[in-house]
């Protein structure tokens, strides 16, 4: 379908690096009627098609050529991972702001100098952690802050999906392009909900599997370093608590999406369990000591903020494509001239944690996430 933008769409210019179909179900449905701003250009193999369907003004087959076009003042970048970190810094040093998928870089030093440039040139960034803003995670974070576990023990944190059950060529199990496997695409996103929950990790010990057997050469013909597919790891923060999060692309559930989401947190003062099943089950239990048995904790209207509730791909769109969050909350930031978070600071912290996890597995051993330079 082909959408036509608002005839006065003010402000920030945004263009889009990637024309995937993360881009298509992300990025352009959300800016598409924001207050704000709009993408006024998109660049990848399909830049044209999406053009057409959005009414995107600019479509350009290179990226340099929609970042040297001067049709944008901002961009985001939707591509491979080891794409992140070149062409994040040439848009810095062409005045852009960013937003960069996660992970931010193939390593801690990519992400540190990106972050380390973004102050530099005074550019407003984000790393989009997406989970942090549906409104189950948010009401947990709401009860921590409220103290509702009092001084936290430990958090279990499982997100589990199959897609890497397949076998083949893919590049996100491609060492070289990826970074790494299941740690990066999805563990990342919880280790920040669990940094988010309960401060500084300070040490980890993992384990990285490779259970799949994956096609032995890329399309190039060529041997590639197999990344892991699914990742364990135990984690010690800086308050005393202690983790443990499983993340991993072959244990698809028995949902109509093949992913679901649960962790528990416990405290001397209480316990919350969250389940969220990416069909129609977004919950959270609970129980302050003394209670007894977890009962339900249903979510306020304000942390709902008007998305729908029937199912969590309907809640999903709504906080992303109406609410202010993540890129619409990136844009209306550099309209305003404000900072936002996460910014490419946060981004290259959790980075680090991935590196210390990946050296953990790698010699067998706890690893300082301080350790990591």
């Amino acid at each position: 379908m082909t959408r036509t933008a608002p005839p006065d769409a003010p402000g920030v210019r945004v263009g889009i690096l990637g024309s995937s179909w993360w881009s298509d179900s992300m990025y352009l449905p959300a800016l598409a009627y924001h207050p704000h701003g709009r993408v006024a250009a998109i660049a990848g193999r399909d830049a044209g098609v999406l053009a057409q369907r959005w009414a995107v003004p600019h479509a350009f087959a290179r990226y340099e050529a929609l970042l040297d076009s001067g049709a944008v003042d901002a961009v985001i970048v939707a591509t491979r991972n080891d794409l992140h970190h070149p062409l994040t810094l040439a848009a810095l040093d062409r005045g852009l702001h960013v937003l960069c998928e996660k992970p931010l870089g193939l390593d801690y030093a990519q992400a540190a100098a990106m972050a380390a440039r973004a102050v530099a040139v005074n550019a407003i960034c984000m790393t989009p952690f997406t989970y942090r803003y549906m409104p189950v995670n948010r009401y947990v974070k709401r009860l921590l802050d409220e103290g509702f576990l009092g001084r936290p023990f430990h958090i279990n944190l499982r997100y589990f999906t199959g897609f890497g059950q397949a076998g083949g060529y893919n590049w996100r199990f491609d060492e070289t392009i990826s970074g790494s496997g299941a740690l990066g695409d999805i563990a990342s996103h919880f280790l920040y909900l669990a940094w988010w929950f309960l401060g500084d990790i300070t040490a980890v010990c993992a384990e990285l599997g490779r259970l799949i057997a994956r096609a032995p050469l890329a399309p190039s013909g060529q041997p590639y370093p197999q990344a892991d597919d699914n990742a364990m790891i135990l984690l010690h923060f800086a308050n005393g608590a202690q983790g443990m999060l499983h993340a991993s692309t072959v244990a698809g559930e028995a949902t109509p999406f093949g992913q679901i989401h649960e962790f528990d947190l416990y405290g001397d003062r209480g316990t919350l369990h969250a389940r969220i099943d990416w069909a129609s089950e977004q919950r959270l239990y609970g129980a302050r000591a003394g209670e007894g048995a977890l009962h339900d904790l249903p979510l306020p209207d304000d942390i709902w903020n008007g998305a729908r509730r029937d199912t969590v791909h309907n809640t999903y769109r709504d906080v992303f494509r109406t609410q202010e969050t993540m890129a619409r909350q990136w844009v209306t930031a550099i309209a305003h001239g404000e900072a936002v978070r996460p910014d490419f600071a946060d981004g290259a912290y959790i980075q680090r944690v991935m590196d210390a996890i990946k050296l953990s597995h790698a010699t067998r051993r706890w690893v300082e996430v301080a350790a990591i330079v």
